[in-house]
Parts: C-alpha cells; sequence; structure tokens
C-alpha cells in the first residue's frame, strides 16, 4: 500500500510537470529520479503548486497550510534547488523551474552530501540518453526550442563583426547581466560520476539575472563580476566549447559552455540533427576551396558532426579531398573558422536570419502553443493568475501571425480571446 501511495505522489508531480511546454514523460526512472530529490510528501506539496510564479499565500491556500508554515517548506525546497526564489521589492515570488533547463541541472551544480549524486547522475544518463523519451520531447517537439547558439566571437571577421547583434553575443549577456553566477557543468558532473567525462573545465556553467541570483542565495552558484565572466568565457572559447544559452533575447537566464561528449544538448543536436533540436546562429561556415588541405582538423572540431572530408574533384590529384559542410545540421558556431590551420574557412550570413523570441514569456508561449500546451498556461487551475501575468500571456498571442492565432484560439477554446484578436485587426 506504501509503494502505491508514493508512485501516487510522484506520478501526480510527473502530471503537473508535463503542463510545462518543455515536460518530463512519466516513468519508473522519472520516478526514481524524483525520489532521490524529495520525499514523497514534498512531491505531494509540489504537484499542487501553480505553473506560474506564486506567493507564499497562493501556496499556502493550494496547500490548505498557514502562510509562515508555506514559507518554510518554499524557502526549504529552494535551498535545494527545487524551486526558484525571486525577491522584489522587499516581497518574495517562487516558481518551480521545468526539470530542464531546471531542477535536474541545479541538483548537480554542486558538490553535496545530502543526496546520492553517483545515483542520481546514473539515472539521469539512463533516462536522458538511453529512454529517449524525455531528451526528444525536450528538443524536437515544435518550431521553438528551450535553448539556441552563440557564435564563437574570436571566428567572426571585422565585416562578420557587424552583422552580429549584441543578443548574439555571449560577452553582452554578459556584461550586462545582473547578478552573474557560476556552478559546476552538470553534463561533466554527471558524467564524472559514470567514469566518462572530458577535461574541458568543470566550474564554467553560467546563469544569469533572476535565476543567478536565487543560486546565488543557497549557495548553489558563487557570484563573478563581468570580468571574470569574460575571463571564464575566453577560457571556453580556448577548450573548443560551445556557447548554448536560453532561446531569448532579453534577460538571458543561463549560457552553457558545452563540450560534444558531455553536454546533453551537443548529443541530441547530433542525435536528432534534421529535426533542429538547438537553434544555429546566423552564421554557416564557408570552404575556400584552394586553401583547403584536407587536413580534417575542422572534421575533428566539429560538435555536431556537419564537416566532412569530400571529394576535391580534383582532375590532377583524383585523390584529394577537402572540407564539406552539411548546411542542415550545422549549428554555424564558429569553431572550425577559428580552428582551421589554413584560414581556408570563413563564416557567411544565412540567406534567412533565425528568429529568437523576445523574451521568456514570448518562449514559454510559443512552446507551449507548438506543442498543444497553451492552455496550461492560461487556464491554471491550481492558483489564478495575476492580471499582470495573464496579460503578458496575452500580449504575445495577440502579435501572433495570424495561423499561429487561430491555432491559440482553436486550443483555448476562449470567446473572449477571440474577441481580443478580432478586435485588434479592427
Amino acid at each position: 500500500m506504501a509503494h502505491r501511495v508514493t508512485q501516487s505522489a510522484y506520478s501526480r508531480l510527473a502530471e503537473r510537470l508535463n503542463r510545462f511546454p518543455q515536460g518530463a514523460p512519466p516513468s519508473d526512472l522519472l520516478f526514481r529520479i524524483l525520489g532521490v530529490l524529495m520525499d514523497e510528501r514534498e512531491a505531494e506539496l509540489i504537484s499542487r503548486l501553480p505553473i506560474k510564479p506564486f506567493s507564499v499565500e497562493k501556496a499556502g491556500r493550494a496547500w490548505d497550510l498557514p502562510a509562515a508554515e508555506s514559507g518554510r517548506i518554499l524557502d526549504t525546497l529552494a535551498a535545494r534547488g527545487l524551486l526558484v526564489d525571486m525577491e522584489h521589492d522587499g516581497t518574495t515570488t517562487y516558481v518551480l523551474p521545468p526539470p530542464m533547463a531546471g531542477f535536474f541541472e541545479f541538483s548537480m551544480m554542486r558538490l553535496r552530501d545530502d543526496i546520492n549524486q553517483k545515483l542520481l547522475s546514473e539515472l539521469f544518463y539512463q533516462y536522458l540518453n538511453q529512454e529517449e523519451d524525455f531528451i526528444r520531447a525536450l528538443f524536437t517537439d515544435g518550431e521553438t526550442q528551450l535553448g539556441r547558439t552563440f557564435v564563437h566571437e574570436p571566428a567572426l571577421s571585422d565585416d562578420n563583426a557587424l552583422l552580429v547583434l549584441d543578443y548574439e553575443r555571449a560577452s553582452e549577456v554578459i556584461r550586462t547581466a545582473r547578478p552573474m553566477a557560476v556552478s559546476i557543468c552538470y553534463c561533466r558532473h554527471k558524467m564524472q560520476h559514470l567514469d566518462r567525462s572530458c577535461d574541458a573545465p568543470l566550474d564554467i556553467c553560467m546563469t544569469f539575472n533572476t535565476t543567478a541570483a536565487s543560486l546565488i542565495r543557497h549557495g548553489i552558484a558563487r557570484r563573478v563580476s563581468a570580468a571574470e565572466g569574460l575571463e571564464l568565457l575566453d577560457q571556453a572559447y580556448e577548450h573548443n566549447l560551445v556557447q548554448f544559452g536560453e532561446n531569448v533575447r532579453e534577460n538571458v537566464n543561463f549560457i552553457c559552455n558545452c563540450c560534444a561528449c558531455c553536454c546533453e544538448a551537443m548529443i541530441a543536436a547530433r542525435r536528432f540533427a534534421f529535426l533542429h533540436p538547438v537553434h544555429t546562429t546566423n552564421f554557416l561556415p564557408v570552404v575556400q576551396p584552394d586553401a583547403c588541405t584536407g587536413c580534417g582538423r575542422c572534421v575533428d572540431i566539429c560538435p555536431v558532426d556537419a564537416l566532412a572530408l569530400v571529394s576535391a574533384h580534383d582532375p590532377v590529384q583524383p585523390q584529394r579531398r577537402q572540407a564539406g559542410v552539411n548546411e542542415e545540421i550545422c549549428l554555424g558556431c564558429g569553431l572550425c573558422v577559428r580552428n582551421c590551420p589554413h584560414d581556408a574557412l570563413t563564416l557567411r550570413a544565412r540567406k534567412k536570419r533565425i528568429i529568437t523570441p523576445v523574451n521568456s514569456t514570448h518562449r514559454v508561449v510559443m512552446m507551449a502553443l507548438e506543442r498543444g500546451k497553451l492552455h496550461h498556461l492560461i487556464f491554471d487551475n491550481q492558483v489564478l493568475w495575476s492580471h499582470r501575468a495573464l496579460a503578458a500571456v496575452l500580449g504575445v498571442i495577440l502579435r501572433l501571425p495570424p495561423l499561429k492565432q487561430a491555432l491559440a484560439t482553436q486550443q483555448v477554446k476562449s470567446r473572449y480571446l477571440e474577441q481580443l484578436i478580432r478586435r485588434r485587426k479592427e
């Protein structure tokens, strides 16, 4: 009987998580992961929390507990990285982050002895790399994805540098974030426990703004200055790590410095390449045939296997080979350009610019719409939204193209939304 009760609590939590655009398909492995991270009562309480940010009082109403007790529970969960707490003008609000990017990573972004991190690493690896349902749903459902690639700035020519907007530069995110934090890379830390990690820097996972403030407050990450952040970015460049960050233009919350072997985003980009699991930069590498010697350095350095040695079609030297770019799967990161010993690669702008959501609300609405989960954002039956939060979501919908708006009204089935859209057209 006890086992059935526990399974029920974790099942309800899984249902709660799957209201997010990026959910967590239920399985025995997921329940085991949740069992390491929290006990049965905590799973039950978290399953009752609303989707969007909430106050202590709203949590208390959802739990039928006094505000003081609810506050203690929320602070305990935030200290363990299961919730993110945000302070503004003396008021604290909380939000349950999605599993990724969220509390899965937070559990491994510091060394700790209150949970079994080796067991957790093994469970994460099986859930993400062997079952496949979670990673496929996270990276391949819909057109709008969680993360995007930042261009490798040292590879930019002077002409290309003029084409790169501020939000496309990891260096600009670092300079403007308030605050910035650094912690252990979840992916390489996990692989360490499996004896599969590489020698890339470990203490280099970057978080920014409200997420960083919460992680700093609870010792999950350490605060760093912009100067130290830029030094770490240079270190990432020198180790040929790919900058993979939140797919928004404003208030980016994270940038991972990814290796090809350990990092989930790069592994997904290879496994599901033609489904475009990671948004690319606005550049593509171009091979200069006369300069390419076919050394293969670019092939070895590419994190997603987008380069290969192909025939140079040289009638004088029939066996001569040169680099070839698969533009369909190339991230446009630029690692190959900087690492070419013969300057045979350059970056050129893509013919069509990649569209990046304005902010996290825009991204979440687009992801929810494309995944058939928009109604969860608008009609959260746990605790009612604030007018401000609802207005933000509706504002995004009202700016969508007509076809997307039609899809939104179909999912939500709201006469109110239909009238808003009609009035905006008039």
